[in-house]
């Protein structure tokens, strides 16, 4: 498959929630020609937002990037944090640092092996969550968050304090939303590796770690091991409208990546998500996006940014849910954007990763 190269095409929303103020700033690096501009927006939260721009001009990427984050950096100062709730967040002095520790990856199952897998003995079941993957490692007094590509990123202060309080040396694997994490594996503790081991014995360790301290902000992922646990709990998530559940080998180790195919963990969703590309912006709020396949780049249709979302740049990417794909048109129908996706490349964006209409199949 050919390599895309694109500019890394930064872009941001801040909070700020204290008494009365409740407000938003938006900044980002955007395409101009051959170069590039700085763009920013600002407002109370809800109401139609004042814009302008840092770069009168277009500049080059690498001012575009010190300006940008000159702004960034100059707005966490007063205050401002990613959280839309005004969460504050713990950043590392060494940002986007790859620190070589990989998450292990899922791959998708259809609704035929996920029920074969609630009554399969072997495997766990425990809620897919629609948050953002994160590792956590705290090694004495440095705590510091690691997304999917190994590198490092800001906590929320909640869960920071949180980790402060469990004893030891380790490092976490869950999912944060908003400012709870949700823990569910254990990969070292107090250096040792606890990686090669079975999943039964990591989640045990997990369990008493998390039980030795008291926390509000990290819970351990409900996990249901017997058939009627897992029926129950697949009934429950799918009949509240959650994005779906995960199945996880009981004797298997934690392999760093994705396996080509199968693993010993899987997941299932409810509904489909796929991250794209977005190709250009059109009037009305909304943007063309597509999916990379053996033909190069293929369009995929449209979709609508909410008003309380900031329009995506091009070249960047960003998450859809979708009912499912036209075969013949690759179309998504009914698609819904859930944000931007700064930890995929567009290389990642693959036209394999649509699900398409049943009859089409």
């Amino acid at each position: 498959m050919q390599t895309l190269e694109l500019p890394k095409l930064e872009n941001v929303t801040l909070y700020y929630r204290e008494g009365s103020s409740d407000k938003v700033y938006q900044c980002g690096i955007e395409t101009a020609g051959e170069r590039f501009v700085v763009n920013f927006a600002y407002g109370r939260r809800g109401s139609t937002m004042n814009t302008g721009t840092k770069t009168n001009v277009p500049v080059e990427y690498d001012n575009a990037k010190r300006i940008f984050d000159q702004l960034v950096k100059a707005k966490l100062a007063k205050g401002y944090t990613p959280g839309q709730d005004g969460t504050p967040y713990r950043q590392p002095d060494t940002e986007d640092r790859f620190t070589g520790i990989l998450p292990q990856l899922l791959n998708p199952i259809d609704e035929a092996e996920a029920n074969r897998l609630l009554n399969d003995p072997v495997y766990v079941m425990q809620q897919k969550f629609n948050g953002r993957r994160m590792l956590i490692r705290k090694q004495d007094a440095m705590i510091h968050g690691i997304n999917k590509k190994g590198l490092l990123i800001g906590l929320p202060e909640s869960v920071f304090q949180d980790i402060f309080k469990l004893p030891g040396n380790f490092i976490l694997d869950g999912e944060c939303i908003g400012d709870i994490y949700h823990a569910f594996d254990l990969l070292m503790v107090n250096n040792e590796d606890l990686r090669p081991i079975q999943y039964r014995d990591r989640l045990t360790a997990l369990m008493n770690l998390l039980a030795s301290a008291q926390h509000r902000f990290l819970k351990y992922a409900t996990t249901a091991f017997t058939t009627k646990e897992k029926t129950r709990l697949h009934s429950e998530l799918c009949n509240g409208k959650q994005e779906g559940v995960v199945f996880k080998r009981l004797d298997a180790p934690y392999t760093p990546d994705r396996p080509n195919s199968g693993g010993p963990q899987l997941k299932h969703k409810f509904y489909a998500t796929l991250s794209c590309v977005v190709a250009k912006i059109n009037p009305q709020r909304s943007v063309e996006v597509r999916l990379w396949g053996e033909d190069g780049w293929m369009p995929c249709g449209n979709v609508t940014i909410p008003a309380n979302h900031k329009i995506p740049v091009v070249c960047s990417v960003i998450e859809c849910r979708y009912l499912y794909a036209h075969r013949e048109s690759n179309a998504l129908y009914q698609p819904v954007y859930l944000g931007p996706r700064s930890d995929v490349n567009p290389q990642e964006c693959l036209l394999t990763q649509l699900k398409y209409k049943p009859e089409d199949e």
